[in-house]
């Protein structure tokens, strides 16, 4: 990362992976390896969200709100004085979105979604990347290589990266090359592209709670996971719009102000999403809140 002054620099990292419905499953020669289905087939989530506008298909209801988002579950205490970085202005952050997998469109719907909602926001600078050959050019897909390099090259007076794919308590998974991303790498290249910098990690994944290190947990950072590392999230099938972290994460984004809100919200709808599918096993998505950046605020919030 080039060396700033006086500049305030945040990273947010995304990752948002689960496991497959059992009904849904893809066939064996292209399933992620290690790959876990949970223990029932589970109804796909229906979004109060639209589709992304490059999507073809529309979704099948509405969920309701968030409930009551509750105090985030924050790893470190609240700053006695004001966090080094609240507001970064939007057109000085910058993006990179990737889809780990192609199995099930809600990996790129994700992706998507999350790309506009930036855009909107006023973010400009946003690099995408697919495990889909006909959506990316080979520069494009969602390898371990271009992964690794998007991540070190992020710089920027704030930074994010969203990924989402499938998951194991090794890393989450990158069809392109058929690697796993592990959290060693993920710490070696924030460190390269962020370095001391404000950072956020959202990771919705399966098993996602293994990026939960004391190397990647600093007090400069913020980290979400969407399941405890040795539990799966859920609605990767071929007939889901999004996941259901990703959806809730979409759909709580434009009702909070700051990261630390969002982890919470986020949370909170993911938890009642699946207290009604009935889910035995829930996720139970985890957040760490560093004390630097206890009050960072989410871009043109």
């Amino acid at each position: 990362m080039s060396l700033r002054v006086g500049v305030a620099v945040a990273a947010v990292l995304l990752v948002a992976a689960c496991t497959s419905k059992s009904s849904d499953k893809a066939p064996p020669s292209a399933q992620a390896p290690g790959q876990r289905t949970p223990v029932v087939a589970l109804p796909p989530p229906s979004g109060a969200l639209p589709p992304p506008a490059s999507a073809s298909r529309a979704p099948s209801g509405a969920l309701p709100p968030p409930a009551s988002t509750p105090a985030t579950a924050v790893a470190a205490a609240a700053p006695a004085g004001p966090a080094s970085a609240n507001n970064v202005p939007a057109n000085r952050w910058r993006a990179v979105l990737i889809a780990g997998d192609n199995n099930s469109p809600a990996f790129d719907n994700g992706v998507e979604s999350f790309r506009e909602k930036l855009a909107a926001r006023g973010v400009q600078s946003i690099r995408v990347f697919s495990s889909n050959p006909a959506r990316a050019a080979p520069g494009q897909l969602a390898t371990s290589g271009n992964v690794r390099g998007a991540i070190r090259g992020l710089g920027g007076d704030a930074c994010l990266a969203f990924i989402t794919s499938h998951g194991e308590p090794k890393g989450f998974f990158l069809r392109s090359d058929r690697k796993f991303f592990e959290p060693s790498t993920m710490e070696s290249a924030l460190a390269a592209g962020c370095g001391n910098a404000p950072t956020v990690v959202i990771i919705s994944a399966c098993h996602s709670g293994t990026f939960m290190t004391s190397e990647l947990r600093k007090p400069n950072r913020i980290i979400m996971t969407a399941a405890a590392r040795d539990r799966t999230s859920f609605g990767c099938g071929a007939t889901d719009l999004y996941t259901y972290y990703d959806q809730c994460l979409l759909q709580s984004f434009d009702q909070v102000a700051t990261w630390r809100d969002l982890t919470a919200a986020t949370r909170t709808c993911v938890d009642n999403l699946e207290r009604t599918r009935s889910i035995k096993a829930a996720s139970d998505p985890q957040n760490f809140v560093g004390s630097s950046v206890f009050d960072l605020r989410i871009p043109g919030r």
